[in-house]
């Protein structure tokens, strides 16, 4: 299933039992891959609410609920040694200016759309100041480096403008290619 993390935002997080967790409040995303590394969750605490993450790994099913396998799986992003690395890059794709290759703006990343199944971003969707950009295929993306970069978009050719003599004389051959014209 293909979502939108705006729709997704605040979806209810609930364990095996159905019993609620929290709500879902954010996304990890590998900028070098487009992978979904996990999710962020806001669990109810006693002074507030606390973040916890939870991996893609550890979700059983999404729909209007998102179920995870077990309530242990939650725990704070930074106690995960294999999200270090990424924690520590700088580089997100929420947030980010979007240019393509020729340096044209298109606005910042303000949401994506991702497979639920293959836990990977499909296309992300570029903000600019009065409104939403066109959507951006992932496959477009060529690197996120303090910016998206994104392949220039291709332009249609330009056709050759035709003699009207010329352009009626291929329209009667198309219509009845067996008379024979003098030429």
């Amino acid at each position: 299933m293909h979502v939108r993390f705006s729709t997704s935002k605040d979806l209810p997080v609930v364990d095996q039992d159905e019993e609620k967790l929290g709500d879902l409040s954010g996304m990890l995303i590998d900028p070098d891959t487009g992978k979904v590394e996990g999710f962020y969750v806001d669990v109810p605490a006693l002074m507030g609410n606390s973040t916890l993450f939870c991996s893609s790994m550890d979700i059983r099913s999404w729909g209007t609920m998102i179920h995870l396998r077990d309530r242990e799986v939650l725990s704070p992003a930074e106690d995960r040694v294999r999200l270090q690395n990424l924690l520590a890059d700088n580089r997100s794709v929420f947030g980010q200016k979007i240019c393509t290759e020729s340096g044209a703006y298109l606005g910042k990343c303000k949401d994506v759309q991702f497979d639920t199944g293959k836990m990977k971003i499909t296309w992300i969707f570029p903000k600019r100041l009065f409104g939403w950009g066109a959507g951006i295929p992932a496959t477009e993306i060529i690197e996120v480096k303090k910016e998206i970069i994104v392949k220039d978009p291709i332009k249609p050719k330009e056709e050759e403008a035709m003699d009207p003599a010329e352009a009626l004389e291929k329209l009667q051959d198309i219509a009845d290619p067996g008379i024979v014209r003098p030429g």
